[in-house]
């Protein structure tokens, strides 16, 4: 039952042939004898109540696609009678007296949350070791990283624990994980998804999205979590494209003419020779179903790992200056005066890569030094975007290569070395910075005795709200090739 999709799960359960509650207890069984660490919160008697009001719905014939189906979301998107921690020390007993829009909107459409997924604190992080609760486990290798910050959102997918599960992408948090752990994953345009209620990290960037087995299972989710909302200010309206739309409305269209990019920067020195391999292969498979691969330049891709490290951090030392001891969240139980109260509970509550961005951040926004930092990373920002535009307005129509440089690394490996663990971005950044929907999809596993049984991700990324035309591109790929399919061992 596990390894059905969410559209499999949907057919089950309108055809009454299993019920959500029946669903609900298998999946929790599974959540419960996990080793990952992928759960932070679980509570059977919330998810059981709520697959018993999905049940009443589907014999009353009042469900939608999505109900019944079981979903994790991401510990970052506050949930109403959950624990939402965002990974932290900070908030590690904070529960939430409202939903944020995405967890509201599922909960509309009738889906089951099963719990709170780990994840990098407060969103930081490229291997989930940033988790104030232990880093996740990768289900291909218990000995390797299942990527950041969605990593507890992916080994969830990877797993089986979950059918679906909430994410978050500020420079590649959907897509890497994705990759690493050998589902697929969609970051939208920026603005689509509603970050009302996501606790923030970096307000330009953060964007919510879906994390699922398969293309088709991303567009079904995306239905309903795409739209305007007016609670959060940087949510497009539907005057600037952020339409309610049908995303699988376009799965079955042929590839036949289709231009791919294929951008020079994201295959030169860096990339590991089995990653560029897999991602090859994969491209060569587009061409049998139709395509044509098309040799593009984004030239501002080196410049993309600076400019985000400027920006990201900035807004991060602003977002989080409000937890300081006083309205919520962890408090030093110990100290002198109101001054000492914020130094002592921010040390104590953030932990070590947190408190680098905020002091990152914090000297960029600086008297003297904002002009020569931060504005000069959103000029760089522009023209990252330009580049963008240049090759998929003039050259192609998407554009096509490696998640990471590399498949997934050892846990402790780059743990003392910050600086490593930024390189492990360089491929995502720029879509973020740019605002672009992109997304990742499993085409294969790095080679050797230790990479051999670790995947490989292929990135797609299209023009702004071309999220449809991303996903069947995908859904094509995966009518033709089983990786998606693949599970770990002993799943």
């Amino acid at each position: 039952m596990h390894n059905k999709t969410i559209k499999e799960l949907s057919a089950l359960l309108h055809a009454k042939q299993i019920s959500s509650t029946e669903l609900t207890r298998h999946y929790l069984s599974r959540i419960e004898a996990s080793g990952h660490n992928a759960f932070l919160h679980i509570d059977p008697e919330l998810s059981l109540a709520q697959a018993a009001a999905a049940d009443v719905r589907l014999a009353e014939g009042t469900a939608g696609p999505l109900t019944g189906v079981p979903i994790a979301h991401k510990d970052i998107f506050v949930t109403r009678g959950w624990r939402t921690t965002a990974g932290s020390k900070m908030l590690a007993n904070y529960v939430s007296p409202f939903d944020a829009t995405v967890v509201e909107r599922f909960n509309n459409a009738g889906m089951v949350t099963l719990g709170k997924v780990n994840l990098d604190e407060f969103a930081m992080g490229s291997s989930n070791e940033n988790s104030a609760f232990s880093p996740v486990k990768n289900p291909w290798d218990g000995n390797a990283v299942p990527g950041g910050s969605s990593g507890g959102s992916a080994a969830a997918i990877a797993a089986r624990l979950a059918p679906a599960a909430t994410a978050t992408d500020t420079g590649g948090s959907i897509r890497q994980p994705a990759a690493f752990c050998g589902v697929t994953g969609i970051k939208p345009t920026y603005g689509r998804v509603s970050r009302f209620g996501m606790i923030a990290f970096a307000s330009s960037l953060d964007q919510g999205g879906p994390i699922a087995q398969t293309a088709e299972d991303c567009a079904l989710l995306l239905n309903d979590m795409v739209g305007h909302d007016v609670r959060d200010s940087t949510s497009l309206t539907p005057e600037q494209g952020n339409l309610h739309e049908d995303f699988t409305r376009e799965l079955n269209q042929p590839l036949t003419g289709l231009r791919i990019g294929v951008p020079s920067e994201y295959f030169g020195e860096g990339l590991a020779s089995d990653v560029e391999q897999a991602v090859r292969a994969a491209l060569e498979q587009f061409v049998k179903l139709g395509a044509t691969l098309v040799d593009i330049s984004l030239p501002k891709t080196s410049l993309s790992i600076p400019t985000y490290y400027i920006i990201a951090p900035a807004e991060a030392s602003s977002n989080l200056s409000r937890f300081d001891g006083v309205r919520y969240g962890h408090r030093a139980s110990e100290y002198k005066d109101l001054q000492d109260m914020y130094k002592k509970t921010r040390a104590e509550g953030f932990g070590r890569e947190v408190q680098r961005r905020i002091m990152v951040g914090t000297y960029v926004l600086c008297h003297g030094y904002y002009d020569a930092y931060y504005v000069q990373a959103q000029k760089i920002r522009r023209l990252i975007a330009d580049d963008f535009q240049a090759a998929l307005l003039e050259k192609c129509d998407v554009i096509m290569g490696p998640v990471a440089p590399t498949v997934a690394w050892d846990l402790g490996d780059k743990t003392n070395d910050p600086v490593a663990n930024y390189l492990a971005d360089i491929y995502t950044l720029s879509t973020s910075l740019a605002g672009l929907p992109g997304m990742s999809i499993p085409c294969g596993f790095g080679s050797g005795e230790k990479n051999a049984k670790r995947p490989v991700g292929l990135q797609i990324i299209g023009n702004y709200f071309a999220e449809a035309k991303l996903l069947n591109i995908a859904h094509q790929y995966q009518q033709v090739t089983d990786w998606h399919q693949r599970a770990p061992e002993g799943v």
